[in-house]
């Protein structure tokens, strides 16, 4: 599925219809260049799970929990992750296995660690379109993701 993006509110729109789909143990996997827009979509998925605290990137800290919504939310940035053997050491597969809706900006660089069950987002800035002007391509691995193909803006 191939959306186009025209402003920050379309990308929150976008997140927070996601996360009113999201079911239990989801993952969705961001990928896209700093400023493309990971941590916009991560905040609307957040309001769609009706969390309301402030979402932040955890480019630090790895992981950050979110669990005021109606599920569980564990929000991580792996772009400082430099050997897998990092983010095993978090306790990585009890986040990623549990009922917590997960959302891993950078993903690309741990995808040997991803189950084979989740939802790809490409998220590609195209300047000459505007600022704000994006191509987000979203790509369910899974059955349990049929519901992403009703996904409308």
């Amino acid at each position: 599925m191939k959306l186009t993006i025209n402003n920050l509110e379309e990308t929150l729109l976008l997140g927070k219809k996601i996360g009113e789909m999201s079911k239990p143990g989801d993952i969705f996997c961001l990928d896209g260049d700093i400023g493309s827009g990971k941590t916009h979509l991560t905040k609307g998925i957040a309001l769609g799970l009706g969390i309301e605290e402030n979402i932040t990137s955890p480019t630090f800290t790895i992981v950050n929990e979110y669990d005021s919504g109606r599920i569980k939310l564990n929000h991580f940035d792996v772009y400082r992750v430099n050997d897998p053997d990092e983010i095993y050491a978090i306790g990585f597969d009890e986040y990623i296995f549990s009922s917590a809706v997960s959302v891993i900006e950078w993903a690309e660089y741990i995808e040997e660690l991803i189950p084979k069950d989740y939802v790809h987002i490409s998220i590609n800035k195209v300047p000459d379109e505007g600022e704000n002007y994006r191509i987000i391509n979203i790509t369910p691995h899974g059955d349990r993701y049929d519901y992403i193909k009703e996904l409308e803006l």
